[in-house]
């Protein structure tokens, strides 16, 4: 077994692509992220527009879970740039105050520190 700190951003990269395209997102986060990992959302997102430590990451990913129904999540193959990376997500979701369902696309940038993920950034339209 390859200890964290020996992962370069590539196989950071590549365990994240994998483990959101078959839904295991829990290990992702346990096993890819710092404990002092930075969220930024897209403008306009309220108190969760930037999180930081995995207990605020966390928070946020529990409320995305009770506000949407994933139909169908997609991870494209990350590009890598130094200790930097980027993914395209295309989601399927029902929103599910609303039950309205839409299909929507982000890019994700994410910046790797001694094995770890310490920031990710998300960029999407507003609907």
């Amino acid at each position: 077994m390859e200890t964290t700190a020996s992962r370069s951003t590539r196989e950071i990269a590549n365990h994240l692509v994998e483990w959101c395209n078959k839904g295991d997102y829990m290990k992702a986060y346990h096993e890819l992220y710092s404990p002092g990992i930075v969220s930024i959302e897209t403008e306009d997102q309220g108190e969760m527009a930037r999180m930081e430590g995995m207990d605020a990451v966390m928070k946020k990913a529990q409320w995305w879970a009770d506000t949407f129904d994933a139909h169908h999540i997609h991870a494209s193959e990350p590009t890598i740039a130094e200790n930097w990376f980027s993914v395209k997500f295309e989601m399927d979701t029902t929103h599910k105050p609303s039950g309205q369902r839409s299909k929507s696309s982000e890019i994700a940038v994410f910046k790797t520190k001694d094995g770890k993920i310490v920031r990710e950034q998300f960029f999407y339209d507003q609907p």
